[in-house]
């Protein structure tokens, strides 16, 4: 592996969602992940998020099975596990007797409401999550609140924290640091991703109502607008000048309102407006589904896309201007390099075969 993280070795306890996405970052980055699997997780074919990793598949019920993830966390730079709070330290695999094992450790917890608060041991699921963060309020049209996928709490606020917590501690630990326990609720990631917000509120310039402020679409020069064939177009015009050449390709005036824009708009097909706005400074994009944004001519020059045994994911990013990253191996079958790591671990050939239930 190439990349900034080479070198660094994180234990990944096999989960769904965020969990797995901050798993990637490290592995895309340089980082060697060793995906701990377990039985009847729900599994999809060649997914993204399992991309570069190492995977072996241990009973966590056996204590001889357990006794490999310490001896793993003993020889790695990180751990990552997203069970519900109390799961690891009832198996014996908490934090305090791995980093009594190895202080260097850091240990990366993601959970929904955290490790400690009144919600922390309730089941939820993203929506729950960004409900509370304040977030979910704002997003939608005046009816009522949608639902953005799991983008916002699982990712953005989860993974994607929690990615960022483990590179901030590992660059800690290697500037003399100890390892320490990070505690990534994704209620809390949301409600950082609205800092801007809560701060425009504050400043008596943002209103608890959606499609009422400049970036929810309350104003006509920001938002989403349906075209002839029933696709539509995004417009973010928010600065003057932009507002200016947004206006002057819709051949309207500058106090134009949205539903004069909206008539404009639904005469063109989508494609059309996109090339008449290009080379333009209106911020008009075109709004593309799923497999229409990996050939779109910006992604494919910027290779924003990749294909991994016929699966288009977005590629590794951002991008370094002295580091390469190597292009993303596919996903490994569910415990493919159990027999290699624990040799690697310097256990037997009998002992391997025990520990994967006879597989070698």
């Amino acid at each position: 592996m190439t990349g900034p993280l080479n070198g660094l070795r994180i234990v990944e306890m096999a989960g769904l969602g965020p969990g797995p996405f901050a798993a990637m970052m490290l592995a895309d980055h340089g980082a060697e992940v060793i995906r701990i699997e377990r039985a009847g997780m729900i599994g999809v074919p060649n997914d993204p998020l399992l991309r570069n990793r190492k995977s072996i598949s241990l009973d966590l019920k056996r204590e001889e099975c357990r006794a490999v993830v310490r001896r793993l966390a003993e020889r790695s730079d990180g751990l990552i596990e997203g069970y519900r709070p109390g799961v690891m330290e009832r198996l014996g695999l908490g934090p305090e007797p791995l980093l009594e094992a190895n202080p260097k450790l850091v240990y990366g917890r993601i959970t929904g409401w955290g490790q400690s608060g009144p919600l922390a041991q309730e089941a939820g699921h993203d929506i729950n999550y960004i409900a509370i963060s304040g977030l979910l309020h704002g997003i939608g049209p005046k009816e009522r609140p949608a639902v953005p996928l799991n983008y916002l709490g699982d990712y953005a606020g989860g993974g994607m924290m929690l990615a960022f917590g483990m590179v901030a501690a590992l660059l800690a630990v290697q500037r003399g640091g100890q390892g320490q326990v990070i505690d990534a609720a994704m209620s809390d990631g949301t409600a950082l991703i609205g800092a801007l917000t809560y701060g425009l509120r504050a400043a008596g310039l943002w209103r608890d109502e959606r499609e009422a402020n400049l970036l929810d679409g309350g104003e006509p020069i920001y938002g989403i607008y349906r075209c002839l064939g029933g696709e539509f177009v995004s417009i973010g015009a928010i600065e003057p000048q932009f507002r200016a050449s947004l206006f002057k390709g819709l051949a309207l005036p500058p106090d134009a309102s949205r539903d004069d824009i909206a008539i404009v708009v639904a005469a063109r097909r989508r494609d059309e407006w996109a090339a008449h706005f290009a080379g333009t400074d209106a911020c008009v994009a075109p709004v593309l589904d799923l497999g229409e944004a990996p050939v779109h001519p910006h992604n494919v020059a910027r290779r924003t896309f990749i294909d991994l045994d016929g699966v288009f994911q977005p590629a590794p990013a951002p991008r370094y201007s002295a580091t390469s990253l190597d292009r993303p191996d596919p996903p490994r079958r569910e415990g493919e390099d159990g027999a290699a790591i624990l040799a690697e671990l310097g256990y037997g050939g009998e002992q391997i075969a025990n520990l994967l239930g006879g597989e070698s």
